[in-house]
This record gives structure tokens, C-alpha cells and sequence, in this order.
């Protein structure tokens, strides 16, 4: 019995002096040899102080969100907004809710201008890539997202579209190639084709007109709408036969006398569209063209999404519009139109920036600008272009396109209200040229 004793307790102080030894050697041998001896005894797990500790709360951020002249799109990048919050909730543990105003296009220009010249600033805002970015920039209200990962995946030619002095600075949203929407069946029917010159598209007028159709719709209920005239025909006409055009307004030497060929096309258009063009706006205009109701629409294919809403089998196509005879004038407008940024101030950057990486996610966005009815913008998205991309291609590839001028902002809102008093008859064309030629020389004031 006393020998039995005497090697019991041998074999025990030999065992805990290699349990010691084996963990003063490997701390994590040791570690797991104790905790496997005292799981097989306690038939429990071994007691670890971090796993009695509670998950930590997570982090509340709201985001504001200003999306100007999106509110078509707001169910779409509402349900993009919480997947971006899941995925930012299982991977830092970030609780996101979001405050997202879609105010119309016609008045977010200003008051986003307010917002951020008075310090009420949102986390994430749009801004026209053209329009808005160089003053935007200037005034330091963009951030540099060089370094961000989706600076990386941009296509080329779109990613100097969003860029200033070399730096990226705001994700793209809709890169566009535009002119006119044109109804594909109504022109197959009639053995019609894009027309390529002012007189062509008077004997297209002719013809639809001949057959009963009516050539352009009008829907001039948002100023924004007739503005579009603006960068169709000065496009055309500085890349053509008055390269100097603006060059001289931002000297404050030229005026739109100039190019008082510009109204040729707005003259025709208006004298063959359809009734009613002050009580209908943008959603009206996209519903009655996908009706029908017009062969060609002077729109851009931003409203794609729109118009297939309204008729899933409708076919249009997009083609630069004629204005004048010189073939050199015949192009593609391409631009970013809608981009997003964040301003240095932002309460939540760390937040937002997130958020502008997940708009390019390798996955999720391949989803989200197919929905929008956008093109493609990354190296990695995967999705076909649509139809009217193709069309527009043909013109791009065969060099007929322009890089969207950069007309002052306050130029496009004033050309719009103007064009809409030049179609009521309230205004003339000199009436019209005075005042776009105030307004430049006012934005070229205000840029000092």
C-alpha cells in the first residue's frame, strides 16, 4: 500500500513538473495539453475570459445622403444603401442608417451650392461630372480618392472624366454617350434612317409628318429639359467650324451671336412636336415616348430606365443630332453626368468612402448600374451594354464624339428658362443670346 502511495505521487509531481517545463518551452502546447486534461475531467470548455466578455456594441453612423436629379432612381440606390449597411455591420462592426434626399434636378444645383458654402454638409453627394467639378474643386469641396480602391478599376477613358489636376475625385455614375432618342420601329416602318444633316432631317421631319407621325416630343414643363439643347449644339459647333467659341466666352470676348446657327435645330423641333409642352416634364415625356407618341425625343438615355418602365418592348436608339450641314458638326455627346464625391468636412469620411468603394464593388454594382440602365465604368464590370450604348459606339468609334463642353453651370440653368420663354414666343433669339451672354460673363466674374 505505502509502495502503491509512494509511486502515485511520483507519477504526480513528475506530471506537473513537464506540465511546467512543456509550457515554460511552448506556451501554446502547454496551454493546449491543460486545457485538454481539464476538458476531459470538467466535460466543459475551458474557461477563457474573452469569451465571457459581451461583443462589443457596435458603432451608430447616420449618413446624409444628397442624390440631385435621382429621384427616379430611388428605389434602386435605396436597397444598394442596405446592402452596403450589412455588409459594413459584419465587417467593422459599423451600424449605418442613411438620411437621403432626392431633391429634382431643376433645384439641386443650388441647393447643394448653399449647403456646402454654409457648412451643412452631406456625407455623400452627386454632382454633374462637367458642370459642376472644376468649380467644385476649386472651392475645395472635393476630396482626393486617389488611393481608393475603385480609383483603380475605372476604365480609362471615364476615369479622366472624374478626375482634376491628375486626382480622382468622385466615383462615376452615368457615363453617357447621347444625342437624340429616336423610335427604332417607327423608323424601320418608314425605311428611315438617322438623319447626318440639318437638311436630311427636315426631309425626315417631312416624311413622318407625311405618314402621320409626329416628329419630336416636347416636354419643356422642367427647364432642364430644354437646356439640353445647349450642349448638343455648342458641342457640335466648337469641335467644327468655331473651335475658338470657348475660349473666347470664358474671356469674355465672344458672344453667342456667334453661333446663332444654334437655333436652326431648336426652331425645327419646336415648329414639329407634339401639344402641350409646358404641362409635361420628364416622367410625362419618358411615358408618351415609350407610347408612341413621338418619333424623336432630344433626351438623353438616362432615361432608359424610365422609358422601359413604361413599355418593356419598346426600341429606341440614340443618334447625334443634326445642326447644321457640315458633316464635322455630327457627333456624340459623351460625358459623365452624374458622379458622387465627398467633401473633406464630412462628419462620417471614413463611412462614406466606404460606401463610394461598395459603388464599385467587384460583385454588387455589376447588379446596381444594369438596374440604372447605366454603362459600364469598370475595368471589372461584366454586364452587355444596352442597345443604344451600340448605337452610340458606331458614331464614338468612327471619332464622331465630343468630350461634353464645360459650359458654366449657371449658363445651362439660365439657357433653359430662356429656351422655354423662346418656345412661348415671351422671348427672341437676341433676347435669348443677351441673356446667356450676361450669365457667362457673371460665372466668369464669380470664378475669380
Amino acid at each position: 500500500m505505502k509502495k502503491s502511495i509512494s509511486i502515485l505521487a511520483a507519477v504526480t509531481v513528475l506530471g506537473l513538473t513537464a506540465a511546467c517545463s512543456s509550457g515554460g518551452g511552448n506556451a501554446n502546447n502547454g496551454a493546449d495539453t491543460g486545457n485538454a486534461t481539464g476538458n476531459a475531467a470538467n466535460n466543459k470548455p475551458a474557461n477563457n475570459a474573452a469569451d465571457n466578455q459581451p461583443a462589443a456594441a457596435p458603432k451608430k453612423v447616420e449618413l446624409k445622403i444628397f442624390l440631385g436629379g435621382l429621384d427616379r432612381f430611388r428605389e434602386q440606390f435605396d436597397g444598394y444603401f442596405e446592402k452596403f449597411a450589412e455588409k459594413e455591420k459584419a465587417e467593422k462592426n459599423i451600424e449605418v442608417t442613411f438620411n437621403s434626399e432626392y431633391p429634382g434636378a431643376d433645384n439641386a444645383p443650388q441647393i447643394l451650392k448653399t449647403r456646402l458654402a454654409t457648412g451643412d454638409v452631406p456625407d455623400v453627394f452627386s454632382l454633374h461630372a462637367g458642370n459642376d467639378m472644376p468649380n467644385f474643386y476649386k472651392a475645395g469641396y472635393l476630396t482626393d480618392l486617389s488611393d481608393q480602391p475603385f480609383a483603380g478599376k475605372l476604365i480609362d477613358g471615364i476615369k479622366d472624366l472624374v478626375s482634376m489636376d491628375g486626382k480622382v475625385v468622385a466615383v462615376p455614375m452615368e457615363s453617357l454617350s447621347w444625342g437624340y432618342l429616336y423610335n427604332k420601329k417607327i423608323f424601320s416602318d418608314l425605311g428611315i434612317t438617322p438623319p447626318n444633316t440639318l437638311t436630311e432631317m427636315k426631309a425626315v421631319v417631312q416624311k413622318l409628318k407625311d405618314n402621320k407621325v409626329t416628329p419630336f416630343l416636347l416636354s419643356y414643363k422642367e427647364s432642364w429639359i430644354p437646356q439640353l439643347f445647349l450642349p448638343l449644339t455648342v458641342g457640335g459647333l466648337v469641335n467644327s467650324s468655331h473651335k475658338d467659341f470657348m475660349d473666347k466666352m470664358n474671356g469674355d470676348q465672344g458672344s453667342f451671336a456667334d453661333i446663332k446657327e444654334m437655333f436652326d435645330i431648336i426652331d425645327l423641333v419646336n415648329a414639329n412636336g407634339t401639344d402641350r409642352a409646358f404641362e409635361k416634364g420628364n416622367d410625362d415625356g419618358a411615358a408618351d415616348f415609350a407610347n408612341g407618341k413621338a418619333a424623336m425625343w432630344v433626351q438623353g438615355t438616362w432615361d432608359a430606365d424610365s422609358i422601359l418602365k413604361m413599355n418593356d418592348k419598346m426600341e429606341f436608339g440614340v443618334a447625334p443630332l443634326p445642326i447644321n450641314d457640315d458633316p464635322a458638326s455630327l457627333r456624340i455627346n459623351v460625358s459623365v453626368s452624374t458622379a458622387l464625391s465627398v467633401p473633406p468636412n464630412s462628419k462620417n469620411k471614413d463611412v462614406a468612402i466606404d460606401l463610394l468603394n461598395f459603388i464599385l464593388d467587384d460583385q454588387a454594382s455589376n447588379d446596381l448600374y444594369q438596374s440604372l440602365k447605366f454603362n459600364p465604368v469598370s475595368k471589372n464590370h461584366t454586364f452587355k451594354p444596352y442597345p443604344w450604348v451600340e448605337d452610340a459606339s458606331v458614331y464614338v468609334n468612327n471619332g464622331q464624339s465630343y468630350r461634353d463642353p464645360a459650359i458654366p453651370s449657371a449658363v445651362k440653368d439660365e439657357s433653359g428658362k430662356a429656351l422655354q420663354s423662346y418656345f412661348d414666343k415671351k422671348l427672341s433669339k437676341d433676347d435669348v443670346i443677351k441673356a446667356l451672354d450676361k450669365a457667362w460673363k457673371e460665372a466668369n466674374a464669380a470664378a475669380k
